[in-house]
This record gives C-alpha cells, structure tokens and sequence, in this order.
C-alpha cells in the first residue's frame, strides 16, 4: 500500500531482459536501507526488490507488468519516481494507492499556470472499463507515475493536472514533455462503488 507522496527520483543504472521479463537496477539515496522482498512503487508499479549490490538494487518487472505500463520504454539513465510502502502509524498525506496501474495515458497538452503547470492526459476510452470503475472525476483523485494529484476537467477520456513548482522539480514530470506515456492508477474507491452497483 502507498499514499502517491514519490520519496525521490530513482536513476535507472541497468537494464537486463529475458524471457518475458525485464530486471531493472536502480540507485536512490535510501538503498542501504532497503532488504530483499521489500515493495517499492516504480512510477507507481509495485516491484519487489529481488538483489542489492554496489549501492544498488533490483527488481524484476513480468510481461503483464510490462504491457499494462511504461516500465518497458525506461532506459539507463532514466529517472523513475518511487516510494517505499506506507507507514500504518503515519498521515496518508495523498490517498490510498495499491500500485497496480490500470493502464498507461499520453501527455497531449502542457499550459503554464502562473508558475505552475497543468499537464493533460488522454487514454484509451472503453465503456466496459469505465463501467468497473476505470475513469476520471472533477475533484477526484489518480496517481500519474505513482503521483496522487487531483483531477480537473475530466471528460470519458482525458483530465487535466495542476503541478506546483516542486512538485515538478521533485519527480519526473520534470522530464515530461507532449507526448510522455505515463502509468495511471485509478481511484480504488471508485472501483468498489461500481463494483456495488453492478451487483
């Protein structure tokens, strides 16, 4: 369980494929705090860490995983937003985030706000899917990237962000640009609501 609150910016330092799957290795400043079957969110994918070594460590990334996300895109030298699994004795200061993601979405749209930035994503439309739960609210919560953000101006496929200055300057939406692919986590509590509703 996370709270979408990104600790740093992991540097991807090796990339390593086989079979279906992918070992990703990253350095952070709390890798020596870390231990083996430890989860972390990976732009907002649980991974487990499966080695450490040399200041750094590793997960492993499967087909599915790689396929419902952006993980499969990342390069050496990328920058991933992750967090370590929540505290239960602490303030969830951004909302309740599994780290499954849902699917991925496109930046289609930058504007400056006063200092600010509203970024604006669009992904794929699917009644069935938005019927289960899979979809946007003005006000709502999503996590882009294993950030909790707030929606603004939603429609059956797109929804606008508002990024604050260190926001920005803190993840990876420093590096975002129109046309990023980015990893979307729905609301969990929506999901439930329309899983009751379709009872």
């Amino acid at each position: 369980m996370f709270s979408g609150i990104v600790e740093e910016m992991a540097v991807v330092t090796g990339i390593k494929k086989y079979e279906g799957n992918i070992d990703f290795t990253l350095r952070c400043s709390f890798v020596d705090e870390l231990k083996i079957d430890q989860s972390i969110a990976h732009n907002g994918v649980c991974l487990t860490v499966v080695s450490i070594a040399d200041g750094c460590y590793t997960v492993t990334a499967m087909r599915e995983t790689l396929e419902r996300s952006n993980l499969g895109l990342l390069a050496v030298g990328d920058h991933v937003n992750v967090e370590r699994s929540m505290l239960m004795n602490g303030r969830l200061d951004g909302h309740i985030v599994q780290g499954h993601v849902d699917e991925t979405a496109r930046c289609i749209d930058m504007q400056d706000a006063d200092g600010s930035t509203y970024f604006t994503f669009e992904y794929e439309e699917n009644r069935e899917m938005a019927r289960r739960g899979y979809f946007t609210v003005d006000k709502g919560s999503v996590t882009v990237n294993g950030v909790s953000l707030t929606v603004c101006e939603p429609t059956s496929n797109t929804f606008n962000v508002a990024i604050i200055p260190y926001t920005r300057e803190n993840t990876n939406f420093a590096d975002m640009k129109v046309g990023s692919v980015v990893n979307l986590e729905f609301d969990i509590l929506g999901k439930y609501i329309a899983r009751l509703q379709s009872l």
